[in-house]
């Protein structure tokens, strides 16, 4: 017989089990960058809708009020405060509204609280107000 060379049984299982060792210490630290991704998306697509909303109040003298919603920087609102100057194909490219990074609605209020003229929040992860870590609120007044 010729000396056959390969792996044996237990060299292979002695493999698979350092590569289950490896993957258990190195997922879950690149999981929880995903999570921290998640967050900073969701503060720049905040920070381009406060820049539309910005060019909104620029043409219009004002901010589109809670009930027209951020909607009113795609489409020329027909109800409450008729903006005079909208700008024709409107205010954000492309012309759509972006859901946040848990695939939800960003919340709007005009005016907003203590003094605020206006608020953008995401409820994070859990979608419910407050939180914290992953589920914490995303707060346009409070981004660093």
């Amino acid at each position: 017989m010729k000396n056959q060379k390969g792996f044996t049984l237990i060299e292979i299982m002695v493999v698979v089990i350092i590569l289950g060792l490896l993957a258990g210490l190195v997922l879950p630290r690149i999981l929880g960058q995903e999570d921290k991704a998640r967050v900073g998306a969701a503060k720049v697509q905040i920070r381009s809708l406060e820049s539309a909303l910005d060019a909104f109040k620029l043409d219009n003298g004002f901010y589109p009020a809670t009930d027209q919603g951020l909607e009113a920087l795609i489409k020329k609102p027909e109800a409450g405060r008729i903006p005079n100057k909208w700008r024709e194909g409107g205010y954000l490219k492309p012309a759509r509204i972006p859901k946040d990074p848990w695939t939800k609605d960003y919340v709007y209020f005009s005016p907003g609280s203590e003094g605020r003229e206006y608020e953008i929040l995401s409820y994070g992860a859990d979608n419910e107000p407050g939180g914290e870590g992953n589920n914490a609120d995303i707060q346009s007044w409070k981004m660093e």
